[in-house]
Parts: structure tokens; C-alpha cells; sequence
């Protein structure tokens, strides 16, 4: 008898923390190995968030388990960023807090997807999301959007794709990995597809919500589309405006049934996610934050750093993103084209591959995210590391033949 379940057999490895694994190891092996495939900033935590730590340490308040579904004080925090930044109004009983925002969106997949029901992603997508529908026993169906059209979903796409089945739109913005981002106008044609379907929830991962560039003002959808709010769940964490990815903090708002269902999944798996990480998160979410605009001023300066040089890059195209800190050049212009190992380059794993071997530069191929040939950077990294990167890229790329 077999040991492993027949489900993993639907799902993959991570292709982000297979690179990072990668580069890592050749890190250790004395290779100059410069990575850009992890999504985490380069910035530490705020002073003022790691006081807090230390300080719900030594009073003894992080030493018990917590409310499974969080303290009570994290809770109120999240309330009232939602109100504060988003216009959303929710009760402390429609707040979930968990290890990651990670967990935030399995929790719901896992205690809502039947077997054959359907969820809807929109290509590219954060590597994550298919996996999860289907280890919960759904079926993703894929949205394809183009370069051409910013990476972002054409409404009329969206209705074709709706079939009864469908159970939730997963919807990512500003995207990992494209780094696209709606406008209020794109977003309020996209929910008036969703108003006329009212057996289709939103999943909204508003992660990087914070990361926006160019004076762009970022919308979630159950505000921009009220009538949407109670079937979203308005998913959200500190790991990367915060730089907290290693705290391990995600969090929720949606109907109280659905969070009380996910709050019980949780409490037969991981229980409460880590009392000190959940005292930090009060304080990063009540705290100052003025770092944020100082990052992004960073951030916007790498953005501009990467477009710039990758569109320099024989065969390669990078439009520019408006938030997150990844961009997403197409690679099509290297296929077919051979590398100075010799070997025929046919896909973007082989390019990503040839490049990492050749110049020690780890990136992630584009082809896991649903769209290809691509791959994408992340550049959360040291200014000077990412752009002695490009040149080895765009010298890759020269020495294609």
C-alpha cells in the first residue's frame, strides 16, 4: 500500500523556493551567486516592531497560546487598518490572524472547496495558488492576460471563464509575480462581472498593498464594490510592507461563518500562529509608518534601475510595473538561441538555468507562474547587487548566438 496520499501527486514544488534553495547552496559551495529569486525585502524590521517583541517577551505575554484565531488586541489592530486604509468596516468576530497570509488563503480553500468546484486565477500567477485549489480539491481555471494588456484581466475574459462550478476568483493586485496593479476604473469593471454572479466569492490577497509607485492609489475590491463585501474575504499581513516576511503573519477579514470555519481548521492544525510575532504586528500595524514611503522611494529607484537595463538586453522585454518589487521581462527573443555552454536554449527553465551556471544569477522562470517564456526578479535587493546583475544578464544575453 502506497504511504502518500493521491492528492500530492496533483501538486509541485514551490519553483520560488527551489531557487532560492539553489542559489543558496551554491552560496555555500564558494560560488559568486547573486539571488533575486526570493519575494522578501532586503530592509530590516523597524526598530519600533522589534522593541515590541522584546518588550511582550520579557513580560512574560508571549510565553502562552494565544486565541487560535489571534490575540484579541491583533485583532482590533486589523479592524481598524481596514477601516483606516481601505474604507471596510468589520467586527473583531470577522478578523483571523495566521501563520502567513499562506495560510490565510489555504485555510479558506481547504473549508470551502468540494470536490470539482472551480476557482478562477488570473495568468500570471503567484506559484502557490493552483496548488492549494488543488490539494483542496478543486480545479484552478486559468485566466490568461498579456503583456500587451499590462498582465491585468480583460472583464470580458473574466465572464467567459465563470461557468455554475465556480466558487472564488482568486485576485492578486499589485501581482506577484508582474508586479501589475488595477486602477479603481479596472477594478470596477471587474466586480461588475462579479455583482451578476452572486454564487462566485473574491479572494483578494492585498499583500502588496503598500508597494505602489508613480502616485498610483491602490483599491481593494470590497471597496470599490460594496455589494461584494460579504462574499470577499479581504486577505492581508505584515511580511512585506512590514519587513516581517520570517514573522510569519497573515490576516483576514470575510463573513463571520467563513472565518469561524477557517479559525476551526486552524485550531486542528497549527493553533495560534507565534504570540511574539502577533505582539510585533500590533504594534507594525498601529505604529508609525513613515518607513514605508522611505522604502518605496527605494523601491521605485530598483524598479526603474531593472527596466531600464533589462530592456537594454538583447532579446529580452520588461514593461514597467506599477507596485510590488518584482518585474517579469518575456525571454522569447533567447529561444532557439544557444548558450556559451553549447546547449540550445528552447524554454525559460533552460534560460534561467544557462544564466544562473554562466553568471551566477538566480532568477525564477516564468513558465510556473502560468505565463512564458518569462521569468521574473524580484528586486528587493541591494541597489548595487542588482544592478551588477543586469550587466551579467544583459552580457548573457549579448553572448546568445
Amino acid at each position: 500500500m502506497a504511504l502518500l496520499k493521491d492528492s500530492l501527486k496533483r501538486i509541485k514544488p514551490s519553483a520560488t523556493m527551489a531557487v532560492t534553495d539553489k542559489a543558496r547552496a551554491l552560496k555555500a559551495a564558494g560560488r559568486d551567486v547573486i539571488g533575486l529569486g526570493a519575494g522578501e525585502p532586503d530592509f530590516d524590521t523597524p526598530d519600533n516592531i522589534k522593541q515590541a517583541a522584546i518588550k511582550a517577551i520579557m513580560s512574560g505575554k508571549a510565553s502562552k497560546y494565544t486565541a487560535v484565531e489571534g490575540l484579541a488586541e491583533l485583532k482590533q489592530a486589523v479592524v481598524g487598518k481596514f477601516k483606516r486604509e481601505n474604507n471596510l468596516d468589520y467586527k473583531t468576530s470577522q478578523i483571523i490572524a495566521s501563520t502567513g497570509g499562506k495560510q490565510v488563503l489555504y485555510n479558506a480553500l481547504m473549508v470551502t472547496l468540494n470536490p470539482g468546484d472551480e476557482v478562477i486565477v488570473p495568468a500570471p500567477y503567484w506559484v502557490s495558488y493552483p496548488d492549494m485549489v488543488l490539494l483542496a480539491g478543486g480545479e484552478p481555471v486559468f485566466v490568461p492576460t498579456t503583456m500587451e494588456s499590462g498582465f491585468k484581466m480583460k472583464p470580458a475574459d473574466l465572464e467567459k471563464a465563470i461557468t455554475p462550478r465556480t466558487k472564488w476568483i482568486i485576485f492578486n493586485s499589485p501581482s506577484n509575480p508582474t508586479g501589475a496593479a488595477y486602477t479603481k476604473d479596472e477594478l470596477k469593471a471587474v466586480t461588475d462581472v462579479l455583482v451578476k454572479h452572486p454564487h462566485v466569492w473574491v479572494m483578494t490577497d492585498d499583500m502588496y498593498e503598500h508597494l505602489v509607485y508613480d502616485d498610483f492609489k491602490f483599491y481593494s475590491i470590497a471597496e470599490v464594490e460594496p455589494r461584494l463585501y460579504e462574499r470577499t474575504l479581504t486577505v492581508n499581513g505584515v511580511s512585506k510592507a512590514y519587513c516581517m516576511t520570517g514573522w510569519r503573519i497573515g490576516y483576514a477579514g470575510g463573513r463571520e461563518d467563513l472565518i469561524k470555519a477557517m479559525s476551526m481548521l486552524q485550531s486542528q492544525s497549527t493553533s495560534n500562529p507565534v504570540a511574539v510575532s502577533q505582539w510585533a504586528s500590533v504594534e507594525a500595524l498601529n505604529g508609525p509608518q513613515d518607513f514605508i514611503a522611505k522604502h518605496n522611494a527605494i523601491f521605485k529607484e530598483r524598479r526603474d534601475l531593472c527596466v531600464s537595463m533589462l530592456n537594454q538586453s538583447n532579446g529580452l522585454k520588461c514593461p514597467k510595473p506599477e507596485g510590488a518589487f518584482y518585474v517579469y521581462p518575456s525571454c522569447a527573443g533567447a529561444m532557439g538561441k544557444t548558450a556559451p555552454s553549447g546547449k540550445k536554449i528552447t524554454n525559460d527553465e533552460e534560460f534561467v538555468t544557462e544564466l544562473l551556471e554562466s553568471e551566477g544569477v538566480a532568477v525564477v522562470q516564468g513558465t510556473p507562474f502560468g505565463f512564458g517564456p518569462a521569468f521574473r526578479i524580484s528586486y528587493a535587493t541591494k541597489t548595487e547587487d542588482l544592478e551588477e546583475a543586469c550587466r551579467r544578464i544583459q552580457r548573457f544575453c549579448g553572448n546568445l548566438k
